[in-house]
């Protein structure tokens, strides 16, 4: 992780930005020997510098976390992402890791406008018709669903913090 301090000492110590250490700490090679050849631009590479250098460090630890996902072993199956203070972070998740039943039918209910099937959960959970059918009467039992017969006797569980609006009721 690179520093805002140490790129504003690096800055400081190379003549205000005129030789571009702080361009070299950044991994901005090319843009470091333009610095230091320069005179950091006449000078107005340097306090250009000097004012955006808090933004030029988050850009480059994320392109750290970016080209060093795949050199690392310990993030592999990881995500990255920024957060809102821009620093690069890497989020480590149990490769493999499974999400939970309720969120694949609170998933489902959305995708459905919030009516639901035993058989529409244990498909798209890979569970058996039983499981699926306990865990959504599970749900009933909180408070969360619905059980509901429409007119072709077909059970259906509701979730009404997820419907759009109430209208489909009306065909129960």
């Amino acid at each position: 992780m690179y520093s805002v301090g140490i790129a504003y000492l690096l800055w400081l110590l190379s003549g205000f930005g005129a030789l571009g250490f702080h361009r070299f700490y950044l991994g901005k090679i090319p843009t470091g020997l333009l610095w230091m050849f320069t005179g950091g631009l006449g000078m107005v590479g340097s306090i250009y510098d000097f004012f955006t250098l808090g933004s030029q460090v988050r850009e480059a630890n994320i392109r750290n976390a970016i080209f060093s996902r795949g050199q690392r072993r310990e993030t592999s199956g990881s995500n990255w992402r920024v957060v809102e203070d821009g620093e690069a972070r890497v989020v480590h998740g149990k490769p493999g890791e499974k999400e939970s039943l309720e969120r694949i039918i609170l998933k489902l209910a959305k995708e459905n406008r919030g009516i639901l099937t035993v058989s529409e959960v244990a498909l798209a959970a890979d569970i058996s018709v039983d499981s699926a059918k306990n865990d959504l009467d599970a749900l009933v039992s909180k408070g969360i669903a619905e059980l509901r017969v429409r007119k072709t006797g077909t059970l259906v569980y509701v979730i009404p913090e997820i419907m759009d609006r109430d209208e489909p009721l009306e065909d129960f």
